[in-house]
Formats: C-alpha cells, structure tokens, sequence
C-alpha cells in the first residue's frame, strides 16, 4: 500500500514544471505516530527520487511514540536530501519527541513564538515504571539524543537535559544555546536563509541554493488524513462506545439494519485506530462489560445496583483503555463524561424497549390469535367451527362446546384452532 501511494505521490510531482532542485515542503501538526512516520517516510523518498535539493519539514507536535520517532529519524539520517524542520507557525512547539526530530534533522529552524523541549520519558504501560526500568529508559533517550546532537554539532548538554530534565526554551533561547541553527519569520524567509548553507547528508556535503527554487507542497492525502483522526485516543473511544451499542441495540431489536450497519463500522474503525495507540486490552473490557451491565439493568430488578456498575466498569475502562501517562494520548474527561451517560440512558431506553418489544405477545399473525376470544358457530364435539376476528376457523376442543358459546384461543397448528371454554 505505502508503495503505491508513494508511485501516485511520484506521478503527481512529475507533472510539467516539476524539477530538480525545487523545494517539497511536508507539514505536519499533531502526536507522532505510525501515520506521522509513514508521512514523513514519504515525503523523504519523494525528495530524494525527484531530485529535490531540500525536504521542509514543518512541524507543530506535543510529542509521540518512540517506536514512530526512531523511523522518521532512520529516514532523515538516511536521506541524500537535506531534511530541514521548521518547528512553527507562531504558537506551535517540538515538545518531547519533536526534541529528538528537531535535533536529527540536517538544519533546525524555529518561528517566532515557538518553543521546543521536555523531552521526558514517559511510560507506556498505564502505569509507574520500576526505578531501575525508569533509569533504563531515561539513559536510552538521553544517549540517543546526545548522539543526533553530536552528529549536528548541537548543544549536547542542553539535548540531554531535555531527557533528563525536561526543560525547555524558547525559539531565541534555543538559537542562542546552539540547539536550532536560525529563526525565520516563514517560509520564504527561511528559504532566503538557507541560501549558501553547508550540510552533510548520507551521501556527503551539500550546498543549499533554494532562494527562488519553485516550492511544492507535499500533501497527506486522504487516506493518511483519515487515519490521523482516527489516531485520536478519543475518537477510537468513541467509536468503539457507538459500535458495542449499535449491535446490542440490533441484537436486542432485530430488523432495525441501521443501528447494526453504524455498529459495524463503528467498531472496524475503533479496533483500526487502536493499532497506532498503546491500548490496554482490559480497558476495552471493562467499557464492553459496563455497556452490558447497562442492558441487564434494563432487564434485571436489581434496584440500580447493575447501573452503578456499569458506571464504574465504563469510567475505569474509559481510563485504562490507554496505556501511557503522555497527557496527548489520555481520555478527555470531557468526552468520557457524555459517552458514559450517553451509553447508560440509551441502553436502559432504547435496548430496554427492544427487550420489553420482544417479551410483548405478538399481536398479529397466527401466534397473535392465541387468547383471543371467539364464538362456537358448529358445536365442538370435539371438532367444529369458531368465529374469530372477523374469520369462520375450524376447531377442536378438549371437552364440547354448544353452539353460541364463548371460547378461547389455546394454540394453533396450521389452518386448526385449538380452543377451551370461557368460564363464567
């Protein structure tokens, strides 16, 4: 699939106009993740097979997934093009893994009003990490990053106090401890600066002439876009909520097709997203098992007691269903609040409904004609004739039954009513 997009990223830079030495710019703003590498994986290969003289990376981030962090890096290290980040606009930042990006890209640049650093490890499990686990990663981030450090001939000391210490600066702080190489008002002023600079890449020194290069924007494109929202921890809550109710609500009233089709899909895009996120598997059962709490409650006397279960089983789920303590990747209180009172009422009401619809004697149809009252028209002795809901019906009784007397539908096999006396 990546190489197809590539081919179709390839053809659409071919068009006439495209040439050597232009400028692609790739803009990313959001968490690192696998749809940030796969982007920015790209946008590198793209460069480097159209003969681009430098990737722009711009970039806005509270940070990310170390797995995703270390393959965009593979590809900047690796790249014969000059990969140069552009931490901005105004107001953005490179916090925790965009620190180590920043660093690892060829030239670093910031806007102004940018910030960059805390580049603190944070565990992953949903839980404290162990003190020697703890120290284990911290010396793992720090060692990584003093050596993108070292390769640009950056600050090493402020790169590993960013680990360790999480501190951060400002874009005039960070020019002037060696952490980026210039500040630019925007992009054409950055390309103005860049004009004559030096840079090694994986194939040797490289001059930068990009004042008045054509520049070209490399786009996300549709899929990719789709699944960076889909990325979002609570949108995959969300869904995965929507789709467990859809079901039951199909299940509990059968024929309703809706509910089950947004279910569905609910749920295929849930367990999608929840690929690119540390999810914690017993967080999604604990939601699953609030949501079912929800339905007995509807069906079950147990005085509130299922409800305030479901309650707690949905908000403890809601909490653990991701497993880190980075604030980008946790559940907004915000979102958990409505979707769990959301999920109670319509389950109490709407899978309620259902379940007391399909308690509810048929009212129509032969199962319908059971209990109904009729009218012996030829004596039951013990077959005869009855007259029911507007139909003259052959029947068969257990004891007679005189003509003009009132009967009672008891069960029906084929075109045969089986009947007893009303009793007075």
């Amino acid at each position: 699939m990546r190489a197809v997009v590539l081919a179709a990223a390839l053809g659409a830079l071919s068009t006439p106009g495209w040439a050597a030495g232009d400028v692609l710019v790739a803009t990313y703003e959001g968490v690192i993740n696998p749809v940030a590498a796969e982007y920015l994986h790209d946008a590198v290969a793209t460069a480097q097979a159209s003969g681009a003289q430098a990737l722009v990376v711009r970039l806005d981030t509270p940070g990310g997934l170390d797995t995703s962090m270390r393959l965009i890096i593979k590809d900047f290290t690796a790249s014969t093009v000059p990969v140069v980040l552009y931490v901005s606009p105004s107001g953005g930042r490179a916090a925790s893994a965009g620190v180590f990006l920043t660093f690892a890209a060829h030239v670093a640049a910031m806007a102004p009003g940018t910030n960059i650093g805390a580049a603190h490890p944070v565990a992953m499990g949903g839980g404290e990490m162990d003190k020697t686990m703890k120290e284990k990663v911290e010396n793992d981030a720090a060692a990584y990053i003093k050596s993108q450090a070292e390769q640009r001939g950056r600050n090493v000391q402020w790169a590993e106090d960013a680990v360790r210490k999480s501190v951060s600066v400002t874009e005039k702080e960070a020019l002037k401890l060696k952490i980026i190489d210039l500040i630019a008002e925007d992009l054409p002023d950055l390309l103005k600066q860049l004009e004559g600079r030096v840079t090694t890449v994986a194939s040797g020194p490289v001059t930068l002439h990009p004042a008045g290069a054509v520049v070209r924007e490399f786009p996300m494109g549709l899929r990719l876009e789709l699944l960076k929202t889909l990325s979002d921890p609570n949108i995959a809550y969300v869904l995965m909520t929507i789709g467990t109710i859809g079901l039951l609500a199909e299940l509990y009233n059968p024929g309703a097709i809706l509910p089950g089709v947004v279910g569905a899909i609910s749920l295929i895009l849930a367990f999608y997203s929840f690929q690119s996120l540390p999810v914690n598997y017993a967080g999604v059962l604990l939601l699953l098992l609030g949501i079912i709490f929800f339905v007995l409650e509807a069906t079950v006397t147990s005085y509130g007691l299922l409800a305030i279960g479901g309650v707690i089983s949905m908000v403890l789920g809601s909490l653990m269903l991701i497993k880190s303590q980075a604030p980008f990747l946790q559940i907004s209180w915000f979102v958990i609040l409505p979707v769990v009172g959301t999920a109670a009422l319509f389950s109490l009401f709407v899978v309620g409904m259902g379940l007391r619809a399909m308690r509810r004697r048929p009212a129509t149809g032969r199962e319908g004609m059971v209990g109904q009252i009729g009218t012996v028209k030829q004596a039951l002795a013990p077959h005869g004739t009855v007259w029911i809901g507007g139909e003259l019906w052959d029947a068969e009784s257990d004891e007679p039954i005189e003509s003009g007397g009132q009967v009672e539908v008891t069960r029906v096999e084929g075109l045969k009513l089986f009947v007893k006396p009303v009793r007075r």
